[in-house]
């Protein structure tokens, strides 16, 4: 019996400084995993990978190209200007409804076309255009493996 209490207790003060080195070891390098949020942007001249919420609204909204193209959307540019929380219901369901009627390869390049317009998207539907090209995002890269 006092064997067995002594080998648990020469185990469980083994694995105690395992587990400080361990945490030790990783706070030195920079590398704490556990405390990585899965919304936190990659640090300075990494690339993006799409699994950070930030990179994909960077992406989006990054003007690849000065040119400006309209996706059969010209009446939205009655809206250049306006703050993303200053539209009305029915302003919010135009730009959805615009959203909803796009080709999945058209929405990222139809963001940029809006922010090169100076329209800032409806908080909610900016929300939904995440949500989609988050979607789209996984369903590219399980069709790859």
């Amino acid at each position: 019996m006092t064997v067995s209490l002594i080998l648990i207790a020469i185990l469980t003060l083994t694995g105690a400084i395992l587990y400080t080195h361990d945490r030790m070891g990783r706070r030195r390098a920079g590398d704490n995993a556990d405390e990585t949020a899965p919304d936190e942007t990659p640090a300075e001249g990494e690339q993006c990978c799409g699994m950070h919420i930030t990179c994909e609204k960077d992406s989006l909204l990054a003007s690849v190209s000065d040119k400006i193209e309209y996706y059969d959307d010209e009446e939205l540019d009655r809206y250049r200007g306006l703050g993303a929380d200053e539209y009305d219901d029915d302003a919010t369901e135009e730009f959805r409804d615009v959203l909803l009627t796009l080709l999945p390869e058209d929405i990222a390049g139809w963001a940029r076309s809006l922010q090169l317009r100076g329209i800032n998207l409806p908080a909610p539907v900016k929300d939904e255009l995440l949500m989609i090209v988050s979607e789209a995002r996984a369903q590219s890269a399980s069709a790859k493996t």
